[in-house]
């Protein structure tokens, strides 16, 4: 019997491996978490000696990607989503619930009893109201990723989601009661409703003023893991908050993060709980999966196939007619019923309930369990398919997609000698503002409709359009171009309009933001012709200015400033690392460290040149001899001891160095 760690460190390996293996191909890591649960399965609960702790941990992460979710809202974007939320949102849940559970209830009694044992009305309106929900987890995480959040169809898809998360509440109340009958039913889900309306109220009437203050007593403190411990204790209390009321703890996390979006220490909250988040979710579609029971699955294979077919193409129809009939566009229909078609985890909680109410004999509800799950699994496949099904189905997304490409290439048509501008955030406002200064004219591409629009009414020259589209690209002029600048620091999407680039202009000269050392390289690799570093130019002002007040001639300042830049910031790259930072290092980078190595009398790289005892990836910044410092010896100098190196490079390969001249680091 393996206790809870020993079995969560199993999930981790074997999720990891299959994430790997399946990346070659293209498979999303959340389908690789899905298939390791159910590969696993059936032998986590004979090799666990607690297998609640992997749950409650799994159950962290769905709370900890709402409050993430959170983050990204503010109260008047919220606002401008009500009619997603509680217009499309109640009748996509009444349009999905009550067609289920009537057909359910007008099956013949041989074909209900063949999917359901046992079914009667109280448990059809439970299978209708797990198919109706779908997966918050899965569904956000992919917005997110796809960066398609904040597009028209991911706004009403996330409105959807959200209005499920709240029909969660009474649904909870229904269903124990429909097990000990119906007397009380009514009173109950009024007073359990009054409940959460209250302590909704009062935590967004008075939730920002507290969090403010609160925030900025913890940041006064200049303790960044007290910081961080706040974040959680944030998160976690307003989730057992609303938990004790009867909502959700999905929704109380997700009012937490909120509230925490209106205070200025958001980026930094955003970074501190990623980690957390990341490797919860993982583990809790790990446990989902491991629900499915292949037995079963294998011997009621055609009650499973059936129930998947029903459920994708019943709720697709469902969703796409509800969406259309809202006036969207009958691509953005499509698009929100591909992506809403799978079930979710709210599912299983509901199905429980049923099941240890007594409405579900035994196994009954396993082929509905095995359904869901497998809508799942299929689900990242489909939505990858969502955008080529839009444009196949609808004509309607073809005309408004050539009129985007339309209205994008009146900007340019005239346009010759152009800088085309990728991202329109601040750092490409602040371009696009200088170039209009100097008369230079520029085309600005942004997926946000809210800031195009925003900006388009003030007369700038920015269009929707997602610059990584080779079509987006010919339209934007990219052939009469003079120049185009990345400005979003994101290196995936870096790294794929590049290619896209070197494609279709490979002369073109693109300058590309980042803010890590560790991607200059890449980037300049990738087809960069000048990759700007964020904290190194700010580092080269402050330089700049600090060496003219000094007295130094202008014309040696403008010298030193070039050199370091043609150097690709090499002087700049890496940090003596202190207490303060280790906090900060994302895992997702590798940062570079300088770190000083003396030279000891015994040391094997006495008498040796920089260039014998070097380490690949290790720079010698500097070395310090007596009171002498030369910045970037040459690589003939040969060592003596007393010397002090200043190593440059990741902290393993700096390690390596220094056993390499038998002095300890």
């Amino acid at each position: 019997m393996l206790s809870g760690l020993e079995l969560a460190l199993i999930l981790i390996l074997a999720a990891t491996l299959i994430a790997v293996a399946l990346r070659r191909y293209g498979v999303p890591p959340l389908v690789a978490y899905l298939a390791v649960g159910v590969l696993l399965g059936p032998y986590a609960s004979s090799l666990a000696a607690d297998g609640g702790v992997l749950q409650a941990a799994a159950e962290l992460g769905v709370v900890f990607l709402m409050f993430s979710l959170g983050l990204e809202f503010n109260f008047a974007k919220l606002q401008s989503l009500r009619h997603f939320v509680f217009g499309l949102g109640a009748a996509q849940l009444l349009a999905t619930l009550l067609p289920v559970t009537a057909v359910l209830l007008w099956l013949p009694s041989a074909w209900g009893q063949w999917l359901m044992p046992g079914l009667d009305w109280r448990l059809a309106i439970v299978a209708g109201a797990a198919i109706a929900m779908s997966s918050t987890a899965l569904v956000t995480k992919l917005l997110v990723e796809k960066r398609e959040f904040e597009s028209e169809h991911g706004r009403r898809i996330f409105g959807v989601l959200l209005f499920q998360d709240l029909a969660v509440i009474p649904l909870l109340i229904v269903i124990p009661a429909l097990s000990s009958g119906t007397d009380g039913l009514v009173p109950a889900l009024g007073f359990a409703m009054a409940k959460a309306a209250l302590l909704l109220i009062l935590l967004l009437r008075f939730g920002p003023v507290l969090m403010q203050r609160w925030f900025g007593t913890v940041v006064r403190s200049r303790s960044h893991e007290l910081f961080t411990l706040n974040v959680l204790l944030a998160t976690l209390f307003f989730a057992w908050l609303t938990s004790q009321v009867g909502l959700s703890m999905e929704l109380g996390a997700f009012v937490a993060g909120m509230l925490i979006a209106e205070t200025e220490f958001r980026h930094q909250v955003e970074e501190d709980i990623k980690p957390f988040r990341d490797v919860l979710l993982g583990l809790f579609f790990v446990t989902v999966g491991a629900k499915l029971e292949v037995p079963e699955l294998m011997a009621n294979w055609r009650q499973v196939l059936l129930i998947l077919g029903v459920v994708l193409v019943f709720k697709v129809a469902a969703v796409a007619a509800i969406v259309r009939l809202s006036g969207a566009s009958a691509g953005v229909a499509i698009r929100c019923a591909i992506w809403l078609a799978q079930s979710g985890e709210f599912a299983f909680v509901l199905l429980s309930q049923a099941t240890a109410g007594g409405l579900a004999q035994g196994g009954a509800l396993q082929p509905l369990l095995a359904a869901i799950l497998l809508s799942l699994l299929v689900s990242p496949f489909l939505i990858a398919q969502a955008d080529r099904l839009a444009l196949r189905v609808s004509g309607h997304e073809w005309m408004m997609r050539s009129l985007q490409l339309q209205q994008l290439a009146s900007h340019t048509i005239a346009r010759s000698g152009h800088v085309i501008i990728c991202g329109f955030g601040r750092c490409g406002q602040g371009l696009g503002h200088v170039l209009e200064a100097e008369k230079v004219s520029f085309i600005a591409l942004d997926t946000d409709p809210d800031r195009v629009r925003e900006a388009a009414g003030a007369a700038e020259p920015v269009v929707y359009g997602d610059a990584c589209r080779t079509s987006t690209l010919l339209a934007a002029g990219i052939h009469r171009a003079r120049a185009l600048a990345v400005t979003f620091d994101d290196l995936p999407q870096a790294l794929k309009l590049l290619h896209q680039v070197k494609q279709l202009a490979p002369q073109l000269p693109v300058l590309v933001r980042t803010g890590s050392d560790a991607d200059i390289d890449r980037l300049r690799e990738a087809g960069a012709t000048e990759v700007v570093h964020d904290v190194a130019e700010g580092s080269l002002m402050i330089a700049s200015h600090a060496m003219a007040l000094a007295g130094v001639p202008l014309s040696r300042v403008r010298r030193r400033v070039q050199r370091i830049r043609n150097g690709r910031y090499v002087l700049l790259q890496g940090f003596f690392h202190g207490a303060d930072d280790r906090d900060r290092e994302s895992i997702e980078e590798d940062p570079l460290h300088l770190h000083a190595v003396p030279v000891l009398p015994q040391a094997a790289g006495v008498g040796r040149s920089i260039a014998e005892v070097a380490v690949g990836g290790v720079r010698v910044s500097a070395l310090v001899r007596g009171r002498e410092r030369m910045i970037e010896p040459p690589g003939t100098l040969v060592l003596a001891a007393g010397d002090v190196l200043v190593l440059s490079g990741r902290r393993d390969l700096i390690l390596s160095a220094g056993e390499r001249l038998n002095v300890s680091v």
